[in-house]
């Protein structure tokens, strides 16, 4: 039973307060006001997911690469078929539907009914893990999604030894899309994953990305029964294998299982580059909802770098909060539900650009809720950096600033804009190292707005350890460009 934040009031207001200690940067929430999207605000269900103790690792960056490499995305996604739903203790039988009557009913008239209060932006929102719920129920954790920023276009480079794989799909009209012909290419490469152990059952999805058996869902899915749990991966042809977790990542709430004996005939996703991705492009979710396994929606990117943070009980140990994951996530209007967890969010030409991570929900009693049009993915360019670690190493390593930030407003030019003002710099970091300094208010980073402590987190977060980025700040009432080269998070 998850309870609801208080009634908004005409000002925002957050279910938590306090400080965010998350890659290498505290973000300390207070009640400044976003100057573009309103934030949601609210108690996340996590459904039945658990998660493995968020430690930083010092292996070195594995340079193995599990997936085929992409070129330039085509136009938008397709929709497939639907299979019986599979065993589901969390959801009640689907009703058989009524006999067809042989003639129409007597059309019956009622008074209008009085107009219902409407509802605010700024309302109870839930944003909730999709894993179908467990046995035992499900827990909650604050958590909360703020306004993002506008969205790059500049797709990464492709390296000369890796020429791009093929697109799966050749779309002969951009602007209608085949979606048929994306479902049939993208189904084969995502399965069912079904986790049953002390902690109870649970189900979600996940995606091929080699031939070597390897599977690329979310933590919470791997993890969501606790430590011990038997793991099922179902194809989309309906064989069935049992998995072992290779790596799990809390941090990114990601992780790999690998397929006990897989097949020769594996069909991985081709990975596409989420950076190229722009606000309205369609794209199609593939996954397990509520058991329905070979599940296809389509929708469009509602936006991009919308920083998302969610947090759940480690059902290994049970803690809870253990973990806190901050996403810059792609935000989807394509119908996503409990169990989509670890499925393909793929463009029309079939190229993975997101793992289907979470949704935001109305409030309301219910442990579970489902959509209403607003999901998030981890973006593909996060999750193939992460899988590739997790594949050579079982771990992974996360980018380190070394600040802590908080939420403030800063005069740039003739007008005001919030941004994540740096409280401290910790010595020997790689912010000391490029210069920057308490009271430094940083607006963009790489070109990408930066209003809030969050959003800060969550961009870095979504970087590689070792690159360079360009944090644009404003010092003294001037913008500057500020290089900085991210190190690996510190194991304390």
């Amino acid at each position: 039973m998850v309870t609801g934040c208080p009634q908004p009031t005409p000002k925002r207001r957050r279910c938590s307060k306090g400080s965010r200690q998350t890659g290498g940067i505290r973000a300390k929430e207070n009640s400044s006001e976003r100057t573009r999207h309103p934030g949601l605000v609210a108690r996340a269900v996590v459904l039945g997911s658990a998660h493995d103790h968020a430690a930083s690792h010092d292996h070195a960056a594995s340079h193995h690469d599990a997936f085929p490499q992409a070129q330039s995305a085509l136009p938008p996604p397709p929709p497939g078929a639907l299979y019986p739903p599979a065993g589901h203790t969390a959801y009640p039988p689907i009703p058989s539907p009524a006999t067809t009557p042989t003639s129409a009913p007597t059309p019956t008239f009622m008074a209008p009914k009085p107009p219902r209060e409407k509802r605010r932006v700024g309302d109870l929102v839930v944003v909730a893990l999709l894993s179908a719920g467990l046995a035992s129920g499900g827990t909650y954790a604050v958590a909360r999604a703020t306004a993002g920023t506008t969205a790059t276009t500049t797709a990464a480079s492709q390296s000369s030894n890796n020429p791009p794989a093929a697109a799966p799909v050749i779309q002969a009209n951009g602007t209608a899309p085949d979606w048929t012909a994306t479902a049939k290419a993208v189904s084969p490469s995502v399965v069912a994953i079904k986790v049953a152990g002390a902690s109870g059952e649970g189900e979600g999805s996940g995606v091929v990305i080699d031939k070597a058996g390897h599977v690329l869902t979310n933590n919470h899915v791997a993890t969501g029964a606790g430590a011990g749990a038997t793991i099922s991966v179902t194809l989309d042809d309906g064989r069935t294998y049992a998995a072992t977790i290779a790596g799990t990542d809390p941090s990114t709430d990601l992780a790999v299982l690998t397929l006990t004996n897989p097949p020769s005939d594996l069909t991985p996703i081709v990975v596409g580059d989420s950076d190229a991705l722009v606000v309205g492009q369609a794209v199609m979710a593939v996954g397990n909802p509520l058991g329905l396994a070979g599940t296809v929606t389509t929708g469009i990117v509602s936006a991009l770098n919308r920083p998302v943070t969610t947090g759940s009980a480690d059902a290994t140990r049970g803690q809870s909060g253990s973990d806190t994951v901050v996403t810059n996530a792609i935000q989807t209007s394509a119908a996503i539900n409990p169990g989509n967890s670890g499925g393909a969010l793929v463009t029309s030409d079939g190229r993975l650009v997101g793992i289907n991570s979470s949704i935001a929900s109305l409030g309301s009693t219910n442990s579970q809720s489902g959509n209403i049009g607003i999901g998030f993915a981890i973006p593909s360019n996060e999750a193939k950096t992460i899988a590739d670690q997790l594949i050579a190493t079982g771990s992974a390593q996360h980018p380190y600033l070394g600040v802590s930030s908080t939420d403030g407003t800063v005069a740039d030019g003739s007008s005001q804009r919030t941004a994540a003002v740096i409280r401290t710099v910790s010595p020997g970091t790689p912010a000391a190292s490029a210069g920057l300094q308490t009271g430094d208010a940083v607006v963009a980073m790489n070109g990408d707005r930066i209003d809030s402590s969050l959003s800060l987190v969550a961009a870095i977060r979504e970087q590689a350890v070792g690159k360079e980025v360009t944090l644009t700040i404003v010092r003294n009432g001037s913008r500057e460009d500020v290089k900085v080269t991210l190190t690996s998070r510190p194991a304390n």
